[in-house]
């Protein structure tokens, strides 16, 4: 091989580890726009949204829906102190992924109480702005609790002022959470209640007992829209045998 042979081969072998770098970066990049301004996937790891939502789904949200927060671009900073980028009003119903003040870990639940509503559970009942939401009594749901015994609780359909309904279970009579004082929610912030009300430390409990607290719009990170897939406890992303614990009848599922 001649010394020139040698020189082109060398000049298209960095050429090759160039385009790759190139390529790698591009595609980080992409990943990282469409994380930050379009789409994001979360793990549903626990039961404060059932029947809607269960333990092991996989979810897809969308941002530009709601605008963008302080917590769009997590683990990194995303330049919002106030509010929220393009920012989009959250409906009555909405199912949200949201980060409570001072809190690490994202929450799932869905909005019940807009800026300046009154909110107050009395009897297991929901009032909304003095008024008592109206429910009717839709079934039963065998709901696993945290220590792994089956409830069979109450389904429930709730219906907002909006006339927009949405299905909850009562897993718990005479619950700590079915009795709460009237909160107003402030402006700039929002109520959030999970759909298993019993088992959700939602806007009913303060962030220092564990709760989320009423949310401020800067801490909204997104709409969840659509359950990927579902996968049971004993899948394993790093065990492929355990890669068929998979819940056949949660594939691309529509998020109400």
């Amino acid at each position: 091989m001649t010394k020139s042979d040698r020189k082109e081969k060398d000049e298209k072998s960095k050429g090759g580890i160039g385009e790759t770098i190139s390529t790698i970066l591009w595609a980080l990049g992409i990943a990282f726009v469409l994380r930050t301004f379009i789409f994001q996937p979360f793990h549903i790891p626990s039961g404060s949204m059932v029947p809607g939502l269960v333990k092991g789904d996989y979810i897809i949200t969308t941002k530009f829906t709601v605008g963008f927060g302080k917590h769009a671009a997590t683990p990194l900073p995303f330049p919002v102190s106030k509010g929220r980028l393009f920012e989009r009003e959250l409906k009555r119903g909405d199912v949200i992924v949201f980060r409570p003040e001072g809190d690490t870990k994202n929450f799932i639940k869905r909005v019940i109480g807009l800026p300046g509503d009154q909110i107050q559970m009395r009897q297991g009942l929901l009032y909304l702005n003095g008024e008592r939401v109206p429910v009717e009594t839709s079934g039963t749901y065998d709901y696993t609790n945290s220590f792994g015994n089956i409830e069979t609780s109450d389904v429930l359909t709730e219906t907002l002022p909006s006339g927009r309904q949405q299905t909850i279970i009562d897993a718990q009579k005479n619950s700590p959470l079915d009795n709460t004082e009237i909160r107003t929610v402030p402006a700039g912030y929002y109520f959030m209640m999970g759909d298993n009300r019993d088992h959700s430390y939602d806007s009913r409990v303060t962030v220092a007992k564990g709760g989320a607290g009423i949310v401020p719009k800067e801490n909204i990170i997104g709409r969840a829209e659509l359950v990927l897939l579902s996968v049971n406890d004993d899948f394993e992303l790093f065990k492929p045998w355990t890669w068929l614990n998979l819940r056949g009848d949660r594939w691309f599922k529509d998020i109400e």
